[in-house]
C-alpha cells in the first residue's frame, strides 16, 4: 500500500523538497557534475590551443637599448685629413664613434610566421582536440546519470526511514495503550501486576527501535543534503509506493545498455584521439616547412649622429630531419599501444555492461515479486491484531497471542516500506545500467552514443 510521506512541521530554514525539485538541484549544484562541467571547459580551451598551431601568429617587439663601449674609438682618430677633419667637416673622432661610444638603438617590429606544411602534425592535434569535446560531454552524461541514480536513491532511503519512524512510533503508541488498559483492569481487579509488568516492559522495549529509525532519518537527509550540496539542512515530501512496471527482456535492455553507455562513448572518443595521436608520433621524423616574414622601423644614434629607416624580410624555412635516435619509433609504439589498451578496455566493458544488465534485470524482478507477495500482508495483519485483541477482551486470547499479532504488524509494514523501497531503487539502477538516466540534464548532453 502507498503511503504519503512527508515531513508534517518542518523546522524553520529546512528545504523540503520533491524528487523532481532534489533532481533540478543536483543537476546544478552537485560537486561531480561541476567538476564535469569544467572539464568540459577545459577541453575547450584545449581545443583552441592546439587549433592556434595552424593560424598565422603575429608578434610586436618593441626595443629601447643603450650601449657604451669606446675601447676602439681611438683607433679611428685623424683617419681623414692631416688635422683631423674631412671634406664634410666630419672629424675622425666622430668617424670613430661608429666603432666606439655611446650608441642608442630603438627598434619596432612586427613579425608574421605561417605553418606551411607539418606532415599532418596540426591536422591531427585539431582532430583530437575536437574528439576531447565527444569525451567530455560523455563524461559529463556519465556524471550525471550518476548523481540521478545517487540522489534517487538517497530520496527513497529518506521516505522508507521516515516510513520506519511511524511504524516505530505506532508500535509505541500502542504499547502505551495496552499499558494503560492493564493499568485500568489491575484497578479492577481484572488483571494481575504480572500483566502490568509486561506491558510495561513491552512499552519500554519499543522507544529504542524510535530512537534508532528517527537516526536513520538523520542519516539519510544528511546524505542526500551532501549529494545536493546544499548548504542547509534539506527534508523530502513524496509517495514511498510504486506499481510495478512490466521489465523489459534482456536482449532488449542489452541492446539499449550498448547503444546509450555513456562509458562506451568515452572510449570510442578516446580511440579516436589515440588514432590521430599516432598520426602525430609518426610525422615526428618527416620534413616540415614554415613561412615568416617581419618588417621594422630602426633608428641608431651616437653621440653626434643618428639614423632611421625601415627593413623587412622575408622567409621559407624546411626542415628535414635526418636521425632522431629512434625516437619517433618509440613514440609511435608508445601511442600504438594506448589505442589497444582503450580496445581491449572497451571489450572488456561491454562484458561488464552484459554482466550488469542482467543483474539489475534480476534485482528489478525479484524486487517485484517481493512487493507483489507483500500487497496484502499488511491489512492481513492489522486484521489479525484486531481479533486477537477483541479476543483478548473476550477472554478467549491470551496477552501472548495479541504480541505475537503486534509483532506480526510491525514486520509486515516494514516488510512492505523496504519492498517499496527495494523497488524504486532497483528500477532506477536498471535505468542507470541501460544509459537512459538522463533525468534533469539538457537535451543537447543527453544524446546516445554513436
Amino acid at each position: 500500500q502507498a503511503a504519503q510521506v512527508a515531513p508534517a512541521a518542518p523546522a524553520p530554514g529546512v528545504k523540503v523538497l520533491t524528487l523532481e525539485q532534489a533532481l533540478a538541484i543536483a543537476a546544478k549544484q552537485n560537486r561531480d557534475v561541476q567538476s564535469a562541467i569544467e572539464y568540459k571547459n577545459w577541453v575547450e580551451g584545449k581545443y583552441l590551443e592546439e587549433r592556434s598551431y595552424a593560424l598565422p601568429q603575429g608578434a610586436f617587439t618593441g626595443t629601447l637599448l643603450r650601449t657604451f663601449d669606446n675601447s676602439q674609438s681611438r683607433l679611428f682618430e685623424g683617419l681623414i685629413g692631416g688635422d683631423g677633419s674631412g671634406g664634410s667637416g666630419t672629424s675622425g673622432s666622430s668617424f670613430g664613434e661608429i666603432f666606439g661610444g655611446r650608441q642608442d638603438i630603438r627598434t619596432a617590429e612586427f613579425k608574421v610566421s605561417q605553418v606551411v606544411f607539418t606532415w599532418g602534425q596540426v591536422g591531427a592535434a585539431i582532430r583530437a582536440a575536437k574528439l576531447g569535446f565527444a569525451y567530455s560531454d560523455q563524461q559529463l552524461r556519465l556524471f550525471r546519470q550518476a548523481v540521478v541514480k545517487d540522489v534517487t536513491s538517497a530520496f527513497w532511503n529518506v521516505l522508507a526511514a521516515r516510513e520506519l519512524v511511524r511504524i516505530a512510533e505506532e508500535d509505541v503508541a500502542q504499547e502505551a495503550r495496552h499499558l494503560d488498559e492493564t493499568t485500568k483492569r489491575q484497578q479492577a481487579g481484572t488483571a494481575t501486576d504480572y500483566d502490568v509488568l509486561a506491558a510495561q516492559v513491552a512499552a519500554d522495549n519499543a522507544k529504542p527501535s524510535v530512537i534508532k529509525t528517527q537516526n536513520l532519518v538523520r542519516s539519510a537527509r544528511a546524505q542526500l543534503r551532501f549529494l545536493l550540496a546544499e548548504p542547509g539542512d534539506v527534508d523530502v515530501e513524496g509517495t514511498l509506493g510504486a506499481t510495478v512496471q512490466p521489465l523489459p527482456a534482456y536482449e532488449a535492455a542489452l541492446a539499449l545498455a550498448l547503444n546509450n553507455r555513456p562509458e562506451l562513448g568515452e572510449i570510442d572518443a578516446q580511440q579516436g584521439i589515440y588514432n590521430e595521436l599516432i598520426k602525430i608520433a609518426a610525422s615526428g621524423n618527416k620534413p616540415r616547412v614554415d613561412a615568416a616574414a617581419a618588417w621594422a622601423m630602426k633608428s641608431l644614434a651616437f653621440t653626434t649622429l643618428s639614423s632611421s629607416g625601415h627593413s623587412w624580410n622575408a622567409a621559407i624555412f624546411a626542415t628535414v630531419p635526418l636521425f632522431d635516435g629512434w625516437r619517433t619509433k618509440g613514440r609511435v609504439a608508445q601511442a600504438k599501444s594506448d589505442y589497444a589498451t582503450a580496445s581491449l578496455n572497451e571489450l572488456k566493458l561491454r562484458d561488464g555492461i552484459s554482466v550488469q544488465v542482467r543483474v539489475a534485470l534480476d534485482a528489478a524482478q525479484e524486487a517485484a515479486e517481493i512487493l507483489a507477495a507483500l500487497s496484502g500482508t499488511a491489512k492481513q495483519a492489522e486484521r489479525l491484531l484486531f481479533l486477537s485483541e477483541k479476543g483478548f477482551e473476550l477472554g478467549v486470547k491470551t496477552r501472548l497471542e495479541v504480541q505475537d499479532a503486534e509483532q506480526n504488524l510491525r514486520l509486515a509494514r516494514a516488510n512492505v516500506a523496504a519492498a517499496q523501497r527495494d523497488y524504486q531503487v532497483a528500477r532506477v539502477n536498471l535505468d542507470w545500467v541501460t544509459g537512459t538516466l538522463d533525468g534533469g540534464m539538457p537535451p543537447s548532453a543527453a544524446a546516445p552514443v554513436k
